[in-house]
């Protein structure tokens, strides 16, 4: 029944998407009519490509290259849907400014051959950025932290479909070049159900770092079985922190690493975060505490954790995203000092969810230098 009712409120507000693309734009292209119609039957065919995309993601299976032109799909419509946008604004421009009649059909022609070029750019651009990731070095000053730590944080990677083993294999060697202390990994790892997903996640079992790798759950672990997925990961070798913690380093060198189930478990009704467990019997060295939502942050604001890593947002992926995201998340991403003592970063996730595009939100594996700040 929410199979139904998410994929009816999905397809239909793409439907309406298709239909003000249409109605907005092909219809008023000064192109010959013909071409015009090609453009809807593109238009009829690519929204098929979303309703085919629902079916193959929940209840079909699919080879991979189908898989990719479905996904795909969804993007397009949006990306057509914001430049239509565009020409809406700059024809009223035209329309209105005081040109001789040639000039206007000019400017006109310009806009339309300028827009239906825009699109196609455009989302060639975003179709190539989804899968080329960016090593994002940042450093962070901890109070009272006695040694550097090299700690590399991937998030949501969304497993399945066209992320695969091969993207897997490619991140590890990536990760294992940087000669890590610490490896963190914050939610959403797969988006398919296990079975499917098991060869491409054991290629995470070769991640090297010093002090091993630890992972927390994001939202789309409780849609394929949160039970299994976390027994699976810690058999590979990655330790799963189910509202605990753990000293990583030397004694008195080092700093607490603490790790909570995500918010979607208030509504799931088990595995849900508690941060005075994940925090009990803590040593007194300075904390990171690794929770999937950024927004998890107004839960901990009154305990003594000096750096949170998150992820989740995915930078919004597909811009201007980032906007709406930031409506119910309080940091999109990037490093932020919440308050005195509270610092935040967000990772842009390290897969993609949905299309495969990424536009003006890259994907990043994150290096975080870790430095002691006397205080």
């Amino acid at each position: 029944m929410n199979f139904i009712i998410f994929a009816s409120i999905f397809l239909t507000v793409f439907a309406l998407f298709s239909v003000y693309i249409s109605k907005r734009l092909i219809k008023k292209l000064d192109f010959k009519p013909k071409i015009k119609s090609y453009l809807n039957y593109f238009l009829i065919f690519n929204y098929f490509g979303t309703i085919l995309y629902m079916l193959s993601r929940y209840q079909i299976s699919v080879p991979n290259s189908l898989y990719f032109i479905f996904s795909l799909s969804m993007g397009i419509i949006f990306l057509l849907f914001l430049t239509t946008l565009f020409y809406e604004f700059f024809h009223l421009f035209v329309n209105i400014a005081p040109l001789n009649p040639q000039r206007r059909q000019f400017f006109k022609k310009s806009l339309d051959i300028g827009s239906v070029s825009m699109a196609i750019a455009i989302s060639a651009n975003a179709t190539y950025k989804a899968k080329e990731i960016t090593l994002e070095k940042v450093e962070v000053l901890i109070k009272n932290l006695k040694k550097e730590y090299k700690v590399v944080q991937l998030s949501d990677l969304h497993i399945g479909g066209l992320i695969e083993k091969n993207f897997i294999f490619d991140v590890v060697q990536k990760v294992n070049t940087l000669k890590p202390d610490l490896i963190v990994i914050t939610g959403d790892l797969i988006d398919v159900d296990l079975k499917y997903t098991k060869e491409a996640i054991k290629e995470l079992s070769n991640l090297k770092s010093k002090y091993g790798a630890y992972f927390v759950v994001g939202n789309h672990e409780y849609f394929h079985g949160i039970e299994e997925i976390m027994e699976y990961i810690n058999l590979i070798g990655i330790k799963v922190l189910e509202n605990e913690n753990i000293y990583i380093g030397e004694e008195n060198q080092g700093f607490n690493l603490a790790g909570v189930y995500d918010l979607f478990g208030y509504r799931y009704g088990k595995f849900q975060p508690n941060i005075k467990q994940a925090l009990s019997n803590i040593k007194s060295s300075p904390t990171v505490l690794l929770a999937h939502q950024p927004r998890y942050i107004y839960e901990v604001e009154d305990r003594s954790i000096d750096l949170i890593l998150s992820g989740h947002t995915h930078g919004g992926q597909i811009f201007p995203f980032n906007y709406l995201v930031s409506l119910v998340q309080p940091y999109v991403k990037g490093l932020h000092l919440h308050n005195n003592t509270t610092q935040i970063y967000v990772n842009k996730g390290t897969g993609f969810w949905g299309p495969p595009m990424r536009l003006g939100a890259n994907a990043e594996i994150t290096q975080l230098v870790l430095k002691g700040e006397i205080g």
